[in-house]
């Protein structure tokens, strides 16, 4: 069990880099196409959180991962805006609820590890 939790692990967190660094080719390779415009954006994101979920699930302790996802959301979602890339109404609460969410997570990680493992 450990072993497989290890492999996909490893697996999702890759095909996570591969969609932050390449996601037009990982778009081709996995769907057959192109991803052009906002589905760059939504590659992006989906590749942090597969990124946060493979430090979760076993490379690292799993609010380790979570908070990676967070903080990695945040700013990639708060550069977005930035520049002008994004401009939905719903743009900076969400990078606001996730700055704050991982500062809370990362005041107290000793309870977040706590309530995670009962």
């Amino acid at each position: 069990m450990k072993v497989a939790l290890a492999l996909a692990s490893i697996g999702e967190a890759a095909t996570g880099l591969g969609l932050l660094v390449v996601p037009s080719l990982v778009g081709r390779l996995l769907l057959g196409s192109e991803l052009e415009g906002m589905a760059v954006v939504v590659a992006r994101v989906s590749g942090i959180a597969l990124v946060g979920l493979g430090l979760a699930c076993g490379l690292i302790r799993p609010w380790i991962g979570m908070l990676f996802y967070l903080t990695a959301v945040a700013l990639y979602l708060g550069c977005l805006g930035l520049v002008g890339e994004a401009t939905g109404v719903l743009l900076w609460p969400a990078v606001l609820l996730h700055v704050v969410l991982a500062a809370l997570l990362a005041r107290s990680p000793t309870q977040a590890s706590a309530s995670i493992n009962k």
